[in-house]
């Protein structure tokens, strides 16, 4: 009886693996391969969402270059940039912990909603500073470290968001459309920021950003969502931030999966922080060219998140992962040797297509392997590899770069993301079982069944 019916059951999941299969493998035209693209966004609530991110998304970009900018004319120093760097990102390596419980114990909806409009009021306050020329080097620290708090609470509550918008089938979608708005903004937002501050100042660019938050408010507040209701109901907040550690670490593919991201986002990702010295020093593009070079890194990182939205499924991820942080690196190390604004435009491409590949394919795989109950608290560790190293590798770099030079530095950090890349490659096939198996616990690939019950999902 029993045998008889794991006989039926196991009949049946094929049907429905090769539905699944003849789904996503039939031919399909222009239109249907877009449609399959974009598939999140048939959820209404995954609309609005996309919506009022990305117009909030550009007002960011613009605020971050503006920013930059503002702390390297007023000090002409490549430490102090680093130091403000660390000062925005170090929140969220230590708050980032109770950012997941949060996530994991109370409303998402309404957790993002409260970091979007702290965030607002941060804006405003930095916009009326520097309007009124009160600003000092200081006050932006404060601004910048108060953000990273925000962001602590608002990463976690934000990705861990997505699956309540669309579901198991369109997550993997839902995380490369959203990393393709993040990097459209990247574009945008830079450009115009560029275009502002040398005309009319970036008091402009922080209050446009302060606007801007209005529309992803105003998405939220108008999105329908059944919530999963609270996951983390047992033990103390304590119990629960150790249960999420002991999870990330314990398991294979977690443990090197986040050890490449922090790594990557140590030594590599900090060279964002020096742009302005490539822009003024090295490249002699002011503050038009900063913007047309961190444009540059967004127009790569958005064709990496297209790329990865037009997947169906996570077979070679795992790969992937490990040669884009070797190809991030390489990158690096030719951006750093050029002398040439244009040539140096171009180089930036490749270096925003890599990480952007990296992070949302790691991202991606996390999602994937990781139990509904310990969602926010795994993406809590992720954003503590990805944005929480990123303060130490800031400041770390200012000071480097203040003795050797920005062209050293973020030379010898490609060759670092290079070296982890190699390493990472080397012990892959030691995690793909196991990754395989966690795949499968959860019941989803992606919307993919079939590619995670017949390959390895981690190749």
């Amino acid at each position: 009886m029993a045998e008889s019916s794991h006989n039926s059951e196991h009949e049946s999941l094929s049907e429905v693996i090769a539905e699944e299969k003849q789904e996503f493998t039939a031919p399909a035209g222009r239109d249907s391969r877009l449609a399959l693209a974009v598939r999140a966004l048939r959820h209404r609530n995954f609309q609005l969402f996309f919506a009022g991110q990305l117009i909030s998304l550009i007002g960011t970009w613009m605020q971050t270059v503006a920013q930059s900018w503002l702390v390297y004319s007023m000090t002409n120093s490549a430490l102090l940039l680093g130091t403000v760097g660390f000062a925005s990102q170090i929140p969220v390596f230590i708050m980032a912990p109770i950012g997941g419980i949060v996530a994991d114990r109370f409303q998402r909806k309404r957790v993002v909603i409260t970091t979007q409009v702290a965030s607002m009021v941060l804006a405003a306050i930095l916009a009326a500073l520097t309007l009124s020329h009160r600003i000092q080097v200081w006050q932006v620290m404060v601004l910048a470290a108060l953000l990273g708090v925000v962001n602590a609470f608002d990463i976690p509550a934000r990705q861990s968001f997505l699956i309540d918008m669309v579901g198991r089938e369109d997550l993997m979608n839902a995380i490369a459309l959203n990393s393709s708005m993040f990097n459209g903004a990247r574009i945008i937002g830079p450009a115009v920021a560029g275009i502002l501050v040398a005309s009319i100042g970036e008091g402009w660019c922080f209050f446009a950003n302060a606007v801007s938050y209005i529309a992803v408010i105003a998405g939220l507040l108008l999105m329908r969502i059944k919530h999963p209701g609270k996951l983390a109901t047992t033990g103390s907040p304590l119990e629960n931030i150790r249960e999420g550690f002991a999870y990330a670490l314990g398991k294979g593919p977690f443990r090197f999966i986040l050890s490449l991201l922090g790594l990557v986002s140590f030594v590599g990702v900090p060279y964002a922080v020096l742009m302005p010295v490539f822009a003024d020093q090295i490249l002699h593009g002011g503050a038009k060219g900063l913007g047309i070079l961190m444009g540059a890194t967004g127009v790569g990182a958005l064709l990496g998140a297209a790329s990865l939205a037009a997947r169906v499924g996570v077979k070679g991820l795992g790969r992937l992962i490990g040669f884009c942080a070797g190809g991030f690196g390489l990158s690096l190390i030719l951006f750093s040797f050029s002398r040439n604004f244009w040539l140096s435009t171009v180089l930036l491409m490749p270096v925003g297509f890599f990480i952007m590949v990296q992070m949302a394919a790691s991202n991606t795989l996390i999602q994937t392997m990781v139990p509904d109950k310990l969602r926010g608290r795994i993406i809590a560790v992720y954003s503590m590899m990805f944005m929480g190293m990123a303060p130490f590798g800031s400041l770390s770099a200012g000071a480097v770069a203040h003795h050797l030079g920005a062209p050293w530095t973020v030379a010898l950090g490609g060759l670092a993301c290079i070296a982890g890349s190699v390493v990472f490659l080397i012990r892959l096939p030691q995690i793909r079982g196991e990754a395989r198996e966690l795949v499968l616990a959860q019941g989803m690939t992606a919307g993919t069944p079939a590619e995670g019950m017949t390959s390895r999902v981690v190749s």
